[in-house]
């Protein structure tokens, strides 16, 4: 069941029937490289997480490395659910390149001649106006072949970038942010953008955007916030699909509501170590926002079952991927069966 706690309730309904295209934003930061900071891919080749992930959701195989992106207690990438919902329902793929270490192989593949973001410890580098308007660019121009389109990430350490783009924006949103831990690495993560943050408190808006953020989540704001304006789009993702809203906002970019959305899992929803309504309450709009009501309980495959105690959450799209199928009619008994096929294949 996909279940929508704010905004208009019958949005999820949009994705029934709907020919649909799932648009992979790949992006990498140097913050990733801080020890402890993520666990969203294979210790020391965690730049590739995203290559990785487009490669899998593109073809259900990897050219770029011989094992799937996983944590330390063997949780694969969120990419295995956004893949086996492609194989149920049939959705077009495509991948956005906002600076990824290493090109994914893969069919589809957008260039947008980003290069991969620094460390925010040292400063991001990132010219934050003309990542926004090289997205809002991109979104007035977009056309693919769907009546929707979800727009995914994958981006480690994206959500403490994430976490420092709201503070820098003037957020209150202490324990907001969601982890790829189960156990949110919360003190290094308050560290790190409390440092970051320090190293540019007198600079202005952009300026600070620029050295905290990451191309990700300034680009997608460029880019939802022109797209929504020609047709429906899904944020598929947690709280740092939430702080793309939250650029919208504050930036005051021009978007209609009506036709934009966020997607998440339930296990984001219902994680007690972050709180993605309260982020999403801060906006001076009601956001349409679901979570797929959805579990590994019944999986047959032990490692999937830590899904649900708070291990990997989100990523790849993998909550609106479920929003899709549930929406379309394919029951959680089926969608865990064609996880297990996928993830034994």
């Amino acid at each position: 069941m996909t279940v929508c706690f704010s905004g208009k309730t019958q949005f999820a309904q949009t994705l029934k029937g709907a020919k649909t295209t799932f648009l992979l934003a790949g992006s990498v930061t140097g913050t990733c490289n801080i020890d402890g900071i993520t666990q969203a891919g294979i210790p020391g080749l965690i730049h590739l997480t995203p290559t990785l992930d487009a490669e899998f959701v593109d073809s259900g195989r990897l050219f770029s490395l011989d094992n799937i992106a996983e944590t330390p207690k063997g949780v694969p990438t969120p990419a295995i659910i956004t893949r086996a919902v492609r194989n149920l329902t049939g959705f077009g793929f495509e991948v956005l390149d906002l600076g990824l270490a290493v090109k994914p192989k893969v069919a589809k593949l957008h260039e947008t001649e980003t290069l991969p973001s620094g460390n925010i410890l040292d400063g991001a580098g990132i010219d934050a106006r003309e990542m926004i308007e090289k997205g809002r660019m991109f979104g007035e121009q977009y056309t693919h072949d769907g009546e929707v389109l979800i727009l995914g990430e994958s981006t480690p350490s994206g959500t403490t970038t994430a976490y420092a783009t709201a503070k820098a924006l003037g957020y209150q949103c202490d324990g907001y942010f969601s982890s790829s831990f189960l156990n949110a690495p919360g003190s290094l993560k308050e560290e790190v953008v409390e440092k970051a943050l320090a190293r540019v408190a007198d600079g202005d808006l952009y300026s600070r955007l620029g050295a905290v953020s990451d191309n990700m989540l300034l680009f997608c704001a460029g880019f939802a916030s022109a797209y929504s304006q020609r047709g429906k789009i899904v944020l598929g993702g947690g709280t740092q699909m939430a702080a793309v809203l939250l650029l919208i906002d504050a930036l005051d970019l021009s978007f209609d509501s009506d036709n934009l959305a966020l997607m998440t899992t339930g296990w984001v929803f219902h994680d007690a170590r972050s709180d993605i309504e309260e982020l999403l309450q801060q906006l001076h709009f009601e956001p349409n926002a679901c979570y797929a009501d959805f579990s590994f309980q019944k999986a047959a495959i032990p490692v999937l079952k830590l899904y649900d105690e708070g291990e990997a959450k989100e990523g790849v799209g993998a909550g609106a991927a479920l929003c899709l199928a549930l929406a379309n009619g394919f029951g959680e008994e089926e969608i865990v069966h064609e996880v297990e096929k996928v993830l034994t294949a």
